[in-house]
């Protein structure tokens, strides 16, 4: 019988793991509004640059692109009604 080489992950573990799933410091927790049950999907194009510059952004906000770019949208064109939806 042969013995199989000992196969390790493409990325190693982080030394303090607590740490490491905390994230940065001085991340704020999110506060964006969650999409509705019924949202629709939109898709736009953009340039790799501008892709790269909204994901730092959401990063740095400690948010995720959707929820950054739904605050946004919201902000922009509100609801008539004051409602959000």
């Amino acid at each position: 019988m042969t013995t199989r080489k000992l196969r390790t992950g493409f990325t190693s573990r982080p030394g303090a793991a607590e740490a490491w799933i905390a994230g940065p410091e001085d991340a704020t927790p999110p506060t964006a509004l969650s999409p509705p049950a019924n949202s629709a999907r939109l898709t736009i194009d953009v340039t790799p640059n501008l892709r790269r510059r909204l994901k730092l952004a959401a990063l740095q906000r400690g948010i995720s692109v959707a929820d950054m770019l739904r605050e946004l949208l919201h902000r922009e064109y509100p609801d008539d009604a004051g409602n959000g939806s």
